[in-house]
């Protein structure tokens, strides 16, 4: 006999990118036998950080134990007053706050990966119970920990073959016939920011950067030869790889900051396409067309979506399809809510097929 729980949640996204929190507010429903959800995104926003948490975010990894210590536990009562603002905002009263934290560290070649934000103090400084911490025991398990956006690829955005989330990492996700395989295709708008930043300016706005410059075949032949392209599936990457491996290629390249960001557009471009084509290839996954949904900030980029739809078309007859601005922008904390409300049902949300783990697990520590 199916049985059906319905919840209204926020859901907290805190991304490389460091442009902020995502914080949405869904309605969802879960059937379970078979597990099917039907959902809506009833309101969402991207609230900024302040200056001081922006530098404090990125400069922690380098930072000593005890700061380390206090940022993790100091972090939730941030998080907390941009949250309580938004519920005075809305009007609401969540079932439940299901937050990502901030990744700081994620190696799981050596079993461990750290989001800070402490759970219990989210909770208690809210008044909310809170899910979180969704990533851990999976790599216990021996998988990546990531990606964890093929529960939302399965659960909310049915119908599609590949899905592409571009974020300050870029994953992809294929749906082969029922089996969810994910895993991080290449930097993304962590490389594009930084770039832009050497002009002055906060981001790429459209691409425009990008469009005005050319391809460094030199530079684009140093990325390329980068470990982790090497790799098989599953796999995962890690913001302190990219600050030590990636970035300094770009910042070092003598050349003009337009044709470093052309460079980068393609880079990420023809990893993700290469990574498509290996999925074809492994999984003998064939059909005469497929299609792709696009999420994230890097969807807002109009020159890398354009390149990516000629490429993609061109190489693989693959159609880009965008959906409307609040999914491209939300996607990942909307995800945050479906993880939490299958932790609660004691339902897998992290899948083996995906991390490489042991089994599927159901992921996340509950704060009452």
């Amino acid at each position: 006999m199916s049985t059906t729980k319905t919840y209204q949640a926020l859901g907290l996204m805190s991304g490389s990118s460091l442009d902020g929190l995502d914080v949405v507010h869904c309605s969802l429903e879960i059937t379970k036998d078979p597990v099917m959800v039907s959902w809506k995104l009833l309101a969402g926003e991207t609230l900024p950080f302040s200056d001081l948490w922006t530098r404090r975010l990125a400069n922690l990894p380098s930072q000593s134990a005890m700061s380390f210590a206090q940022t993790h536990v100091y972090f939730s009562y941030y998080t907390a007053e941009l949250v309580n603002k938004f519920i005075a905002k809305h009007q609401i009263q969540p079932d439940f706050i299901a937050a990502h934290g901030h990744t700081i560290f994620h190696y799981p070649d050596k079993r461990f990966t750290t989001q800070i934000g402490d759970g219990g103090a989210l909770a208690a400084a809210t008044g909310f119970p809170v899910v979180c911490n969704f990533r851990t025991q999976d790599i216990a398990l021996n998988g990546e920990g990531t990606p964890l956006a093929p529960a939302a690829d399965r659960y909310l955005f049915p119908g599609y073959d590949f899905y592409l989330n571009i974020g300050g990492i870029a994953n992809v996700t294929a749906n082969v016939n029922g089996k969810y395989i994910a895993f991080d295709t290449a930097p993304a708008n962590q490389i594009f920011n930084a770039l832009a930043e050497l002009s002055g300016k906060n981001y790429d706005q459209d691409g425009a950067i990008a469009a005005a410059g050319n391809i460094l075949p030199d530079l684009a032949a140093a990325l390329s030869r980068n470990d982790y392209y090497q790799k098989s599936y599953p796999k995962s990457l890690d913001n302190q790889w990219i600050r030590q491996r990636v970035l300094p290629l770009y910042y070092e390249y003598q050349g003009s900051v337009e044709d470093r960001m052309c460079t980068a557009i393609h880079q990420l471009v023809d990893e993700t396409i290469r990574s498509i084509k290996t999925i074809l290839q492994k999984e003998a996954f064939n059909k005469a067309s497929y299609r792709m949904l696009v999420t994230g900030g890097g969807g807002f980029n109009l020159f890398l979506m354009k390149i990516l739809k000629e490429k993609a078309a061109a190489e693989l007859n693959l159609e880009i399809v965008l959906p409307e601005k609040n999914m491209v922008d939300f996607k990942e904390a909307i995800l945050m809510v479906l993880l939490g409300a299958l932790r609660l049902e004691n339902l897998p949300n992290c899948f083996a097929s995906v991390t490489g783990a042991k089994r599927d697990t159901v992921g996340g520590a509950v704060y009452l």
